[in-house]
C-alpha cells in the first residue's frame, strides 16, 4: 500500500520483492514489461539491465572458458549463459541427463567481480531447477566434491508457477564471499520432479559489478632436484669452486 502512495503521489517507482517461503530473503522479480500492481502497489519496471541488485554481467563472462559437467548436449551451458535482454527465450536451454538431475557449471570471468545476485529460469517445459549450491573461485570441483563441500551459498529456488512472468533474481549473501571473485560454480542438485527426471535450465543471470581488475596468470616452474649446469657460479666468486 505504501508503495501505491509513493508512486500515486510522488512518482516514486518502488522495487518488487517476494520473500522466499524457505529462506525469507527478499527475491527481486524481473518482469518482461512494465505493469502497475493495485494488490501491492508496486511499480514493475525491470524491463532493464540495471535495478537495486546491480548490473548485468554478461560481458564479464568469459564464454569460451565456461564448462559444464552432465550436460546432455555439449556446450549448451554456455549457451543459457544469455543477454539480458534473451533471459526468457526458451531455446537454447541446458538439460541434464533423463534419469540423473545433476548439473554443475563452472563460470569463469574476464576480471575480477562483484556478485550481487543469481537468477536461474526455466521458460520451456520441463522440470525446473530447485536445490542448488553456489561456489567461488573453485575450478576443481566434481560432483563429489559439491555433495560434501560447504559452499559459499546455499539456494532453494521458488516453484517456478509462483511467477511467470519475468525471472527471479536471489540475493547472494553475505555480500563479502562474492567481491573480487575470478569465478563462480553453480551445482543444482535437485528439480521440482524427481531424481530420475532431467532438469532443464533456459537462463542462468548474474548481476553485479566489475572491478576492472584483469585476470593474470601466474606460472609456476616446481624443480624437483637442483642441477648443477643450472646453478653455475663464475670463478674467483663466493662458492665458485665449492659446488657439491
Amino acid at each position: 500500500m505504501l508503495g501505491l502512495l509513493l508512486f500515486k503521489y510522488f512518482g516514486v517507482r518502488v522495487q518488487h520483492f517476494y520473500y522466499s517461503e524457505c529462506q525469507r530473503v527478499p527475491l527481486v522479480l524481473e518482469h518482461s514489461t512494465e505493469t502497475m500492481d493495485e494488490c501491492t502497489g508496486h511499480s514493475h519496471d525491470h524491463d532493464h539491465e540495471e535495478n537495486a541488485v546491480g548490473l548485468s554481467l554478461f560481458k564479464y563472462f568469459d564464454l569460451p572458458s565456461v564448462s559444464c559437467l552432465n550436460e546432455e548436449v555439449a556446450g549448451s551451458g554456455r549457451a543459457i549463459l544469455k543477454p539480458h535482454q534473451d533471459r526468457l527465450t526458451a531455446t537454447p536451454a541446458l538439460q541434464s541427463p533423463d534419469d540423473d538431475p545433476e548439473l554443475l557449471l563452472y563460470i569463469p570471468f574476464t576480471e575480477a567481480i562483484k556478485a550481487q545476485s543469481i537468477a536461474i529460469h526455466n521458460a520451456g517445459d520441463g522440470a525446473s531447477a530447485r536445490r542448488g549450491k553456489i561456489f567461488v573461485d573453485r575450478d576443481d570441483l566434481d560432483f563429489d566434491t559439491a555433495r560434501e563441500m560447504t559452499p559459499a551459498q546455499s539456494l532453494e529456488l521458488v516453484p517456478p508457477g509462483h511467477f511467470t512472468e519475468g525471472t527471479i533474481h536471489y540475493p547472494l549473501r553475505p555480500a563479502g564471499r562474492f567481491q573480487n571473485i575470478q569465478s563462480l560454480a553453480v551445482f543444482v542438485e535437485s528439480n521440482f520432479e524427481d531424481d530420475d527426471s532431467a532438469t532443464h535450465i533456459s537462463f542462468v543471470g548474474l548481476k553485479g559489478k566489475g572491478t576492472s581488475i584483469k585476470r593474470q596468470a601466474v606460472e609456476t616452474v616446481y624443480e624437483s632436484r637442483g642441477m648443477k649446469k643450472d646453478h653455475k657460479v663464475p670463478d674467483g666468486e663466493l662458492g665458485g669452486q665449492n659446488l657439491i
